[in-house]
Order: C-alpha cells, then sequence, then structure tokens
C-alpha cells in the first residue's frame, strides 16, 4: 500500500519537474489549483441562484435554462474538488485503488442530471413556442450582463491560480465557464430582442439553444464516464502502438493478455505478460519494458509478467 502511495506521489512531481523545469514554483502552483476552482465553484453557484430566481421573476426562460447551463459546470468544478480531495485519500485494504474512481462515478451521475434539466427546459419552451408569455427584458438584461460578468471573473481567476495548461481538471472547468458566458451571452441576445421589437419568442428560441449545449456536454461527460467504467483503453493510448515498443526490447518473443485501462483522468494502469527467450535475463527485461512504458505513455502504474517457454496459462477470454 504505502508503496503505491509513494509511487503515486512521485508521479505527480515528476510530471510537475517536467513541465515547469524549476520544482518551487510547481509546489506553490499545487494548492492553487484548489484555490482557482474554489473560487470558480463560488462565483458559478451564486450567479446560478442569481439567474434560476431571476429568470422566475422575469418570467424568463432563458435565464432559467442559462441557470441550467451554469449547475452543469458547478457540478463539474465541484467534482473536480472532490476528486483532489479523494485523491489525498489513503488507499484501504479493501479498496486498494484507493477512491479515484468516485469522480468517474460522480460524473455518470452528474451527465445524467444535465439529461434531466435539459429535458425540461426543451418541454417548457415547447409550451412557450405557441404562445410566448410577456417577459421583463429590462431586468433580464440585466441579470445576464451580470452572470456574463461573473463567468468572465471564474475564467480570469482560473487563469491566474490555475494550471490550464497541464491539468486536465482544471483544463475541463476553464472549457465549461467559457461555454457558460457563451450561454449568458445569447440570454443578452433574447433580452435586447425582446426589450427592441417585443419578439417573445426569441426566450424559448435562445432557451432551446442553451439545453441543447447542455445536452453536449452532459452527452460527452456520460460517454467519457462509461467508457473508463468499461475499462476502455484511455482515448490517449494506442495498443497496438503499445504492443510495438514492447516487441521491441531486445529478448521479447511475444506480448500478450495486454490491457490499459484507467482509474482516473490521468491516471492509466496496464497489465501484459511478455514471453522471452530462455537465455535472457528478465530483470533486465522488465526494468526496460517500465521504463519504456512510462516514458512513452506515462503510465506509472504497470503489473508485467515475464514468462520463458516452460510456463503454460490456459487460454484467456480476454
Amino acid at each position: 500500500m504505502s508503496h503505491h502511495h509513494d509511487d503515486h506521489s512521485h508521479s505527480n512531481h515528476d510530471h510537475h519537474g517536467h513541465s515547469h523545469g524549476h520544482h518551487g514554483h510547481a509546489h506553490s502552483h499545487m494548492p492553487n489549483n484548489k484555490r482557482g476552482l474554489t473560487i470558480a465553484l463560488i462565483i458559478t453557484t451564486g450567479i446560478m441562484f442569481l439567474e434560476f430566481f431571476g429568470g422566475l421573476i422575469t418570467n424568463s426562460l432563458a435565464l432559467i435554462s442559462d441557470a441550467g447551463h451554469m449547475l452543469s459546470d458547478a457540478g463539474a468544478i465541484a467534482l473536480s474538488l472532490v476528486a483532489m480531495w479523494f485523491a489525498a485519500k489513503p488507499a484501504s485494504p479493501n479498496k486498494t485503488y484507493g477512491f479515484y474512481r468516485f469522480e468517474i462515478l460522480a460524473a455518470l451521475f452528474n451527465g445524467v442530471t444535465l439529461f434531466v434539466i435539459a429535458g425540461f427546459i426543451v418541454k417548457e419552451a415547447y409550451g412557450r413556442f405557441f404562445d410566448p408569455p410577456t417577459v421583463a427584458s429590462g431586468s433580464m438584461i440585466l441579470i445576464a450582463c451580470i452572470g456574463l460578468f461573473a463567468n468572465l471573473l471564474s475564467a480570469w481567476f482560473l487563469m491566474r491560480q490555475g494550471d490550464v495548461k497541464d491539468n486536465i481538471n482544471v483544463r475541463s472547468a476553464y472549457l465549461h465557464i467559457l461555454g457558460d458566458a457563451l450561454g449568458s451571452v445569447g440570454a443578452i441576445v433574447a433580452g435586447l430582442l425582446m426589450y427592441m421589437f417585443s419578439w417573445y419568442i426569441a426566450d424559448p428560441i435562445i432557451s432551446v439553444v442553451v439545453a441543447l449545449l447542455i445536452l453536449k456536454s452532459a452527452w460527452g461527460v456520460m460517454k467519457t464516464a462509461v467508457h473508463i467504467l468499461m475499462e476502455g483503453t484511455p482515448i490517449t493510448i494506442s495498443p497496438s502502438l503499445v504492443k510495438e515498443t514492447l516487441l521491441r526490447i531486445q529478448g521479447v518473443k511475444d506480448v500478450h493478455d495486454l490491457h490499459i485501462w484507467t482509474i482516473t483522468s490521468g491516471m492509466d494502469s496496464l497489465s501484459c505478460h511478455l514471453q522471452v527467450d530462455d537465455k535472457e535475463d528478465c530483470q533486465v527485461i522488465l526494468q526496460q519494458a517500465i521504463d519504456q512504458i512510462r516514458e512513452t505513455f506515462n503510465i506509472q502504474h504497470t503489473t508485467i509478467q515475464i514468462e520463458k517457454s516452460a510456463l503454460r496459462h490456459s487460454e484467456l477470454k480476454v
């Protein structure tokens, strides 16, 4: 257990060493990801409530749907924070991988919730198309502008505090927030159309557009989560390339039972069997295989079984 942990903290360390060159910076950077995400979460949640109640008061569906979009972001940011918190918890004998997978389960739940929200918005918009109700467009524009400003503020905080280039969690939160800003712009446009031309149909139209944005992000989240839960190969890694790399090692005759899977985003595992020449030194080959996989594919967690010609095991199903 302790071995796994040291290994992991070492890998984080390693990664920062590569990306920043000097370590002092990397370490002062770690807690800031958390801080940047926390600030973004507080701002996004606040604006979500403002837009939701604002939508009810001004009778604007576009604002309510933008609040739904904000909820999808608040969910994504909260997940990133929860993942960071869980990742710090030690593994236990009956959960040998620790709690990393929790992030994936939460993401799946998040995706399902978003589908439901988008469904409600589309249903409500359908009713409004035939008989668009009057919307208090002046107040609506004001609220949407506050929303847009807040989104840009969150994005700015993440840029300054967080590690938008390197950390997958921070990056996805940042992209989400930019998508949110689009939703707020949509609500502002709808508000202006209603204010200037009394085109109240603009409200349900924009709300459906935002609902489609929500569905798009929900679909992406669910697809990734299901792929990981099905032990799918990480999207960034090609199994055939891994096989080629291993076969290039001096003395390796065959690679079989190769599995590559994701424990949680940014943390991959690999296991395989290597058949080697009887006269070769197994430990040397093993060391080369571990190094190759770490350097080429950035997989720290490898389990490799070395076999010589005398070894027999039954044919495996997968």
